[in-house]
């Protein structure tokens, strides 16, 4: 039951400002939540408008009243996103998915690359075997038409002519 006591609270309540941004930053998000000022002020449990500046009456300006830690925030999250380690999932996600979308683009490419070769080989073979059988048949239309092709004598024996070859 103090568990669930200590789970309704706000976490600036049980372990002080300071651990909300922790938190966010190693990934620990509520469904829904992203690694913004937006999750920070909910888990915090004071108003975004804490860490934006403020115009006085005389129109100077003053920083807001949690300035300060979501300057820290937002300068440890741009150093973990430099450093190649995000901590928002959803983030890790789209970027994973970018790769992969990259990746299989340059599989397509490569393919299609493939392909074309493909459909080139095939249509030099046709066009070849088209043109022997063209060959094929003007031989034997010359063979039929001119009657000089004679036939060789069968060999006698089973040896070739000038000895075996094995």
């Amino acid at each position: 039951m103090q568990d669930a006591a200590l789970a309704a609270r706000p976490l600036s309540d049980v372990q002080g400002l300071g651990a909300v941004p922790e938190r966010i930053l190693k990934g620990d998000l509520p469904p829904g939540g992203k690694a913004d000022l937006k999750t920070l002020a909910a888990l915090a449990g004071v108003t975004r408008t804490g860490f934006y500046p403020k115009k006085n009456r005389d129109g100077t300006t003053r920083p807001g009243a949690y300035r300060h830690l979501a300057e820290e925030f937002e300068r440890r999250f741009n150093e973990l996103r430099d450093a190649g380690e995000i901590a928002d999932p959803r983030i890790a996600q789209i970027e994973r998915l970018k790769a992969q979308s990259a990746e299989l683009k340059a599989r397509i490419v490569t393919r299609d690359e493939q392909i074309a070769q493909l459909t080139e080989f095939r249509t030099l073979a046709i066009s070849r075997l088209a043109a022997q059988h063209d060959e094929i048949e003007r031989l034997r239309r010359q063979v039929t038409d001119n009657g000089v092709v004679r036939r060789l004598p069968e060999a006698t024996n089973d040896t070739a002519p000038f000895g075996s070859c094995s």
